[in-house]
C-alpha cells in the first residue's frame, strides 16, 4: 500500500525559503520517478518537479530556477527546495509516484505572504 507524507510547509515572507520532505512507503521507490504537484486554492493540480529514479529533477515555468528537487534513495525521501518565494506560489504541495498524481499524501501547506 502505497504511503506517502509530506511536510516542512508553513508561512513564509516573499523571497524566502522553504524545503519541503516526502517520506514514501509502500512501493519500490528507487524505482520510481516521483512528482511534485501543488494546489493552489480554487485551481487545479500543477506539476512543480519531477523527479528521476537517478535523482535528476527539472521544473517547468516561473518555477523553473527557484525549485528544486532532489531525493534520497536510502531514506525513501524526496525534497523540493524553495527560493524566492513568491505570493502565487501559496498551494498544498504534494508528492507523488504516478504521473497522474491520483496517489498522494495529506499534502501540506505553503503560505507566501508578508
Amino acid at each position: 500500500q502505497v504511503h506517502l507524507v509530506e511536510s516542512g510547509g508553513g508561512l513564509v515572507q516573499p523571497g524566502g525559503s522553504l524545503r519541503l520532505s516526502c517520506a514514501a512507503s509502500g512501493f519500490t521507490f528507487s524505482e520510481s520517478r516521483m512528482y511534485w504537484v501543488r494546489q493552489a486554492p480554487g485551481k487545479g493540480l500543477e506539476l512543480v518537479s519531477t523527479i528521476s529514479t537517478s535523482g535528476f529533477a527539472w521544473s517547468t515555468g516561473s518555477m523553473k530556477g527557484r525549485f528544486t528537487g532532489s531525493r534520497d534513495n536510502f531514506k525513501n525521501t524526496i525534497y523540493l527546495q524553495m527560493n524566492d518565494l513568491k505570493s502565487e506560489d501559496t498551494a498544498v504541495y504534494y508528492c507523488s509516484n504516478d504521473p497522474t498524481y491520483t496517489s498522494k499524501g495529506q499534502g501540506t501547506q505553503v503560505t507566501v505572504s508578508s
